[in-house]
């Protein structure tokens, strides 16, 4: 019989063989089972026509060149062009503590792969692997896959994203290919299109059933994710960061980390895999206290006033975000020197002494003083032509002296692979840090690379980032990047916020902050009320509807209070009292997502005992009524108290829209609730009011029985 490992969750099981050969190959990789005693896997594989007399399965360090022809682990070769085959001979396994742990060697190319596969809480699976040069000779790799995994036969959908600035994370549904899928960024940050990730859907499967396989890499650079049907019958999955030609070079004793994959495989669908990352990005985050707290509302002031400010302004600002309950004020672009546009400045981190004579210390002091926690705006992976520090070390641009190098938003991008750079920047922040109370850094990124700079670019940001939280372990930082442009499982070890998209318009974000939920939690997505009309868009939406959709993440402003009328402005004050009473469900907790009939979508929060539901309308309806919307993710043996407890949409006090009649059921869920049973609302589901296009109807459902 055969020698199995196997390492399960509770939805999912993994199971490999180690064979008489001494390879581990492949024997299950999918839904949850006992595997039993099993038969070989040699006895089981008879001849296949026009095939290597050799079988060639999957193994877990697929080899190439000898006799498998799919994606292998490791691609490299010597300094002289020679290729090195990586083929292990001998392997050894160990099971431990809901860990999988293999030691592959090949004497022949003198290299050896250690990886680790770790059940995570919440059922997702963490795969982490280090290739090592046990040889005399340095080695140069081409690629280093972090994973190359089966999916059965009956795989036949990929859902994956893409995206470009103001019009992040696009859903793309596509049919599982009959040859080669793959979704590449090659712009030195992991893109707009969000994680590097993709969802494979076996047959029949959709939001709330069905088998689901999603894996993300936890990297921020270069990546490639393939899909490639085998001509066994199955589809093979794999993830790699992509290197620059010649980037690394394994000296002897050397060895290199992949970035980690994190894959899930839920019987539940998308909602079950996505709940999977979600519980294994939380697992990444580094919370300032260990714990996450009550994620505060913000304002941040760039659409509020860009560059142009002082700090009498921002005085003026803070205070009208403290008096409709902000919690954290954050200073966006233009307080550096130099600093009125768009031009200059960056790399020199002194306040502007035009703009902050005093610099920021008074200025954060009194807007602590407020009751409010100060936050700052900083990019320190790129360098402006127009600087001091250019002017001083213009070698400190990424990218050689020998061609133009290109610039975006009039900025070239600093070389973090440096030490000496990455030390400079270190002393800057932390000098801001330890002089002025900043307990918020947003950290943005405003610029693809080219020339690029590979991975070592990205892992030296990573090292800069982790000494900045080393050394001020209080400051939360948010991650940017032109947007959406870099959110991904690998900043989660570095940021507890992620910045969605530049464009805050409500309705683009409906689409946005799902598909920044197919990988990463709610409390890390950056979701601001903006102004009407949108600055991104020149749409107008009423200001409940804005709010409502910023409720779903980690809400904030990015206007100017002062401007709005005296009834919007006690619009937005009652919503930011509801996120604020409700943030407990909304963050830390399980989301479901869903649609309905007559485009409704909506989005769920919350645990077993307890859910907060917005029922989104975009458009306008087409039938007369609308259908009652079924929740399937309630628990049907329960019996639920269900609230409708807020319509965000155009109430019509400033936009001259009617009054909408509703049905009585409506009237009853807003004052003392209904009670349904839990199969009802699964099947028939909860009644909802009439609706206008762009408004969001908010229910609150508890469990009584």
């Amino acid at each position: 019989m055969a020698r199995v490992f196997s390492l399960h969750s509770d939805e999912a099981s993994l199971v490999l063989e180690h064979d008489d050969a001494g390879q581990i190959v492949w024997r299950h990789c999918g839904a949850r089972l006992e595997p039993g005693e099993l038969p070989a896997l040699a006895d089981m594989r008879g001849p296949a026509t026009f095939s290597l007399d050799e079988d060639r399965p999957l193994a877990l360090a697929p080899a190439a060149g000898l006799g498998w022809f799919g994606p292998a682990l490791v691609t490299a070769h010597r300094p002289d062009g020679s290729q090195v085959i990586f083929a292990p001979e001998e392997c050894s396994t160990a099971l431990a503590d809901g860990k999988l742990s293999f030691e592959c060697s090949d004497a022949t190319s003198q290299l050896s792969y250690h990886l680790t596969i770790e059940t995570l809480a919440g059922g997702a699976f963490r795969l982490a692997g280090t290739l090592r040069n046990e040889g005399l000779e340095s080695v140069a790799l081409d690629r280093l896959a972090s994973a190359v995994i089966p999916l059965p036969s009956d795989a036949e959908r990929i859902i994956s994203y893409r995206g470009r600035h103001n019009e992040e994370l696009v859903e793309c549904n596509e049919m599982a290919p009959e040859h080669r899928w793959e979704r590449i960024s090659r712009r030195g940050i992991s893109g707009h299109g969000g994680p590097p990730g993709a969802y494979a859907l076996t047959r029949d499967a959709g939001r709330h059933t069905g088998l689901v396989f999603a894996m993300q890499l936890a990297w921020s650079g270069d990546n490639s994710l393939a899909i490639e049907r085998d001509d066994e019958g199955y589809h093979l999955f794999s993830a790699e960061a992509l290197f620059q030609p010649g980037e690394i070079v394994l000296a002897p004793g050397e060895e290199l980390a992949a970035p980690e994959a994190i894959l899930a495989i839920s019987s539940a669908g998308r909602n079950g895999a996505m709940c999977q990352h979600h519980s294994a990005v939380r697992s990444i985050i580094g919370w300032q206290d260990g714990t996450m707290g009550p994620r505060p509302v913000h304002l941040n002031s760039w659409e509020a006033c860009y560059f142009n400010h002082d700090a009498q302004r921002i005085i003026e600002l803070a205070k009208a975000g403290a008096d409709i309950g902000v919690e954290r004020f954050v200073l966006d672009d233009g307080w550096f020197k130099g600093r009125h546009d768009d031009t200059a400045g960056l790399g020199d981190w002194t306040p502007d002494q035009e703009k902050y004579p005093d610099g920021l210390a008074p200025l954060a002091r009194e807007i602590v003083e407020m009751g409010l926690e100060f936050g700052l705006w900083i990019e320190p992976e790129m360098i402006s032509p127009e600087s001091e520090l250019y002017r001083a070390h213009p070698e400190y641009a990424l990218g050689g002296q020998d061609r133009n190098r290109p610039t975006a938003r009039n900025q070239l991008v600093i070389d973090m692979r440096r030490t000496d750079v990455r030390d400079y920047l270190f002393e800057c922040v932390d000098r801001i840090l330890s002089d002025t109370p900043v307990s918020y850094l947003k950290w943005d990124h405003n610029r693809d690379h080219a020339p690029p700079g590979g991975a070592a670019q990205t892992s030296g940001t990573y090292s800069l980032m982790k000494r900045i939280r080393g050394a001020h372990p209080k400051v939360e930082i948010e991650g940017c990047a032109g947007g959406g442009g870099r959110s991904d499982a690998g900043m989660a070890a570095y940021v507890n916020r992620l910045w969605t998209s530049d464009n805050i318009d409500a309705v683009s974000r409906i689409n946005m902050q799902r598909g920044f939920l197919a990988f990463l939690p709610p409390e890390m997505m950056g979701s601001h009320v903006g102004a009407s009309p949108s600055h991104a868009t020149g749409r107008s939406q009423a200001i409940g509807f804005r709010a409502a959709i910023a409720c779903m993440g980690h809400f904030g402003i990015e206007l100017d209070p002062r401007g709005l009328t005296k009834n919007d402005h006690a619009e937005l004050k009652a919503w930011i009292e509801f996120y604020k009473q409700w943030r407990h469900l909304l963050h830390g907790r399980s989301v479901q997502l869903g649609e309905g009939t007559d485009g409704i979508v909506w989005q769920a929060h919350g645990h077993a005992d307890n859910w907060l539901l917005f029922a989104i309308r975009s458009a306008p309806a087409h039938d007369r009524r609308p259908r009652p919307l079924a929740l399937p993710f309630l628990d049907q043996r329960r019996t639920w108290s269900t609230r409708l407890l807020r319509v965000g949409e155009n109430c019509g006090e400033s936009g001259g829209a009617r009054t909408l009649h509703q049905p009585q059921i409506i009237s009853a869920l807003k004052n003392e609730g209904i009670e349904f049973s839990g199969s009802w609302l699964a099947h028939n589901g909860v009644p909802l009011p009439i609706q206008r296009a762009e408004s969001v109807a908010v229910y609150h459902f508890e469990a009584t029985t």
